[in-house]
């Protein structure tokens, strides 16, 4: 009995739910960045929640929200949101490994993301098979609404925050960086991480410095990925 409980999807969602809760201090400012950016950039507090659960994309929903509002190109705007976001093609099939089959996958792909990525692959492979898919379902919409509620809240009260606190106005813009910054940085102790995110930050140095900011982006993740694929390193006589 005490086997069939510890398995059981409740708990193993509301595990995943407490794991995830660390996520919510990265989330939510960057939500409340976004609803306030998207605000004052004309879209409305419905317009701006409708992005963030549709799109749910974070550095992409920036991009979307600033290249509408300077008038870009409807298929230029989801050109380049779909190429930042081609770094999902690397996060599924390292998950894929991990994840039961389920017919569910097709709407929970939705909640994958940077930091839910990364959190899964830290925990997924200390957890029983049948732990797995609850525990990924209760992270994820943690996150996912999070982030809804966070854009919500920032479109629709970040300008009396600012108004009242204008530090905040400054820190805010800062939040997203920050948010990567803290899940990538302990990745340098890896060798091969090391080598594919030090060859990503130069070359997003070098097409800034070149003038081609706009692309810099989609084109140092897809450079960082095939380094991290193609780049390895053999271990040590005495390493497992």
């Amino acid at each position: 009995m005490s086997q069939v409980i510890s398995h059981s999807p409740g708990r193993s969602a509301l595990q995943g739910v407490r794991e995830a809760i660390p996520l919510l201090g990265g989330y939510i400012p960057v939500a409340l960045s976004f609803g306030l950016v998207a605000s004052q950039a004309g879209f409305s507090t419905l317009e701006a929640t409708a992005i963030s659960a549709l799109i749910y994309a974070g550095a992409s929903q920036f991009l979307f929200v600033g290249m509408i509002a300077a008038g870009a190109p409807l298929w230029l705007v989801v050109a380049m949101t779909l190429l930042i976001n081609v770094r999902h093609v690397v996060y599924g099939p390292n998950l894929a490994a991990l994840l039961p089959r389920s017919r569910h996958w097709p709407w929970l792909m939705h909640g994958l993301t940077d930091q839910v990525f990364a959190l899964a692959l830290t925990r997924l492979p200390q957890l029983h098979d049948a732990k797995r898919f609850s525990w990924f379902m209760g992270a994820s919409l943690l996150a996912w609404g999070a982030w809804v509620v966070g854009t919500a809240v920032g479109a629709t009260a970040g300008e009396a925050f600012t108004a009242r606190w204008p530090l905040l106005g400054e820190i805010m813009p800062f939040a997203l960086p920050a948010l990567f910054l803290t899940m990538v940085a302990p990745r340098f102790t890896d060798k091969r991480w090391a080598v594919a995110m030090g060859l990503t930050i130069m070359a997003a140095l070098c097409l800034t410095l070149a003038g081609w900011g706009n692309v810099a982006i989609p084109l140092t993740a897809a450079c960082g990925a095939l380094c991290f694929y193609l780049v390895k390193f053999e271990k040590r006589r005495g390493e497992q």
